[in-house]
């Protein structure tokens, strides 16, 4: 079906400029809550594919973040 969408983005996606830094980390942690949010895993560090595992390396965030 051709809704006339153009571009990367989905009618239900829109843009948002970050405003700060606190902005910024609201945002990171949104994007690393969203597994366990939508209980896909039981740990936010169960999640293979997220980029939170190269933060706990830099030391950014513990392992046990978020979860059980």
């Amino acid at each position: 079906m051709n809704r006339n969408e153009r571009g990367i983005w989905q009618r239900r996606f829109w843009e948002h400029t970050i405003r700060d830094e606190q902005n910024y980390w609201h945002h990171v942690n949104y994007v690393h809550f969203n597994p366990l949010k939508h209980s896909l895993v039981k740990r936010v560090s169960d999640w293979p594919y997220s980029s939170f595992h190269k933060a706990v390396s830099s030391g950014i965030y513990s392992r046990h973040w978020c979860g059980e």
